[in-house]
């Protein structure tokens, strides 16, 4: 993992194993430099641009807002900002996680996941150098420190940028258990880390993206370790919303030792887990604390599910 803070960023909000980072939003044009094919549904784009110099990102699930309308001239419709606040209105935007920032270039990758249906896999899947975007974002950072005795990492495709880049960042020799659910063995792609990773895929065959157990299930039946831990689950929202009661009721883990984060729910577009209510039996999130988030996906109708794109 490639992490970049510039000098004129520290934590706003330090709480030892948890650090909190807000930075001021700031519109940004990026162009394609070049693109990659991970596996058989996901793609690696490289942006470069003058407006990538102060880009901070921090933690694993940092992300942005990328911006896909042209005006009447072709040109990138970038969005306005007033006093440090937008409107969406108008716009075809979707969040995606950053998934490695070199300040050196200064390069930005972004993993896209293909799929026939949606505006941004459609256009990650023909994109070439020299095609341009409007970006937005990270507003802010939530990151995990890597002080744990061991980590549980769950995701599906949509949260596997993230994810990769966890265990990219994590320290020599620490254990960690990773659980991905993707359609088969052909959306499978290598993960470098320096950790004691066990990773299982979890193919879900041709049911629909979200609506499966997997991730629920494997969390479910994991066999956790004695010491100091953290649990970080991301997927779709209703899938794994269950794992909030478990790990914080069942299991009695510290709301500082876990995370469930719905990146995406079937049927709603542009989905954000900040606007989903607690419900009684979850542990409320201390006020003003983000959870980590990256959301890689967009919508489509109840009917067809969803993949990231």
């Amino acid at each position: 993992m490639t992490t970049f803070v510039p000098r004129h960023y520290a934590p706003d909000v330090d709480r030892g194993k948890i650090a909190q980072y807000f930075f001021d939003l700031r519109a940004r044009r990026i162009t394609v430099d070049s693109t990659q094919r991970l596996s058989e549904r996901m793609m690696r784009v490289r942006f470069t641009g003058a407006d990538l110099d102060d880009f901070p990102t921090v933690a694993p699930e940092d992300h942005v807002k990328l911006f896909f309308d042209r005006d009447e001239r072709g040109d990138v419709r970038m969005p306005q900002l007033v006093d440090g606040r937008w409107s969406p209105a108008g716009h075809t935007y979707r969040d995606y996680t950053v998934r490695a920032f070199d300040p050196a270039g200064p390069t930005l990758e972004i993993d896209f996941v293909l799929h026939g249906h949606g505006v941004a896999g459609r256009w990650a899947a023909s994109a070439a150098p020299g095609d341009s975007l409007g970006m937005l974002g990270p507003r802010g950072a939530f990151l995990v420190r890597d002080v744990c005795d061991w980590y549980v990492l769950a995701a599906d495709e949509t949260a596997l940028p993230a994810l990769s880049r966890w265990v990219e960042g994590l320290r020599e020799g620490v254990p960690v258990t990773a659980y991905v659910e993707v359609q088969d063995e052909r959306d499978e792609i290598e993960l470098t880390t320096r950790a004691d990773l066990r990773l299982r895929w979890l193919h879900r065959g041709p049911a629909a993206p979200g609506s499966t157990r997997l991730l629920a299930d494997a969390v479910r039946a994991h066999e956790f370790d004695d010491g100091d831990g953290f649990v970080w689950v991301a997927g779709e929202s209703t899938s794994i919303k269950e794992l909030r009661r478990y790990l914080s009721r069942e299991r009695g883990l510290p709301r500082d030792c876990w995370d469930v984060d719905g990146y995406w729910r079937r049927g709603a577009a542009n989905h954000d887990h900040h606007d989903e209510p607690e419900e009684p039996e979850d542990d409320p999130v201390e006020p003003g604390e983000p959870g980590p988030r990256g959301a890689d996906e967009e919508p489509v109708p109840p009917a067809s599910g969803r993949v990231d794109g």
